[in-house]
């Protein structure tokens, strides 16, 4: 018998799914079944509607800025309103803020704890009501560097780490009626690290760099991430909890000087 994820009938709310991992967890949420609740900071999101258009499942779009408790909260409104539940949270809105721990100042530093920590705390609480209703699920997006980092990557990294924390808390404090699990993946094919590859003298260059540095030989993909948010919100993961598991290709078991 093959293994199957059926998700038809579950509401799985996501946050920027304007394009990388959020693109790619709605994309794979929506072969599973499950019915979409997207958001973003764009007015529209055409990368969200290509992603999940070949799969019939409801999809609703809000734009929204995770930083503001108004816009949090006509997220989770308007998803009630247009589906009655919610029972998966993809909580991955964010962005890189690298500054370094000299460079960086009160500004950026508060940017990055409002958008990188804060925010996934406070809609994690307003989704709350609605997932315990039905045995619901936290999925938290932080990254590899909740485990090891580069210089300049402040304050950043620390925020991610945090998030691994959050992660436990709500895991014990939430449970049984909520799981909370947290994925962190390392080096994804997106826009965002395609920017970070160009930021160099020969782009190519560095992305060969980085690929060798991986075990796996390759850069992950956003639709890898995304069937692992579909797993880990699967009845096949329920004694997943309280853990953070690391998506990175082995790059974090390997020696930089090997």
């Amino acid at each position: 018998m093959s293994l199957n994820i059926d998700l038809n009938g579950k509401v799985a709310l996501i946050t920027g799914v304007s394009s990388g991992l959020g693109a790619g967890a709605a994309k794979m949420f929506a072969k599973a079944g499950a019915n979409i609740s997207g958001c973003a900071t764009s007015k529209e999101c055409h990368e969200f509607i290509k992603e999940t258009e070949e799969n019939s499942v409801k999809k609703l779009y809000t734009q929204c800025d995770v930083t503001k408790e108004e816009d949090l909260q006509k997220l989770v409104e308007l998803t009630i309103k247009e589906f009655g539940r919610i029972d998966i949270l993809v909580s991955n809105a964010g962005r890189n803020i690298f500054k370094g721990a000299s460079n960086c100042d009160e500004d950026h530093w508060k940017v990055n704890m409002d958008l990188n920590l804060a925010s996934h705390w406070h809609l994690a609480k307003l989704c709350k009501p609605h997932l315990e209703k039905n045995n619901g699920v936290i999925i938290i997006i932080t990254s590899n560097h909740a485990f090891s980092t580069i210089p300049g990557c402040f304050p950043y990294n620390v925020t991610k780490t945090a998030l691994t924390g959050l992660v436990r808390s709500l895991a014990i404090e939430w449970g049984p009626a909520i799981r909370t699990v947290g994925l962190a993946p390392g080096f994804i094919d997106t826009a965002g690290n395609q920017k970070w590859f160009d930021s160099f003298p020969d782009g190519e260059i560095e992305r060969k760099r980085t690929i060798d540095l991986h075990p796996v030989k390759k850069i992950g993909t956003p639709k890898e991430v995304g069937a692992w948010c579909v797993f880990l919100a699967s009845e096949y993961a329920s004694f997943a909890s309280g853990t953070t598991y690391l998506l990175d290709g082995g790059r974090s078991a390997m020696m930089q000087d090997s």
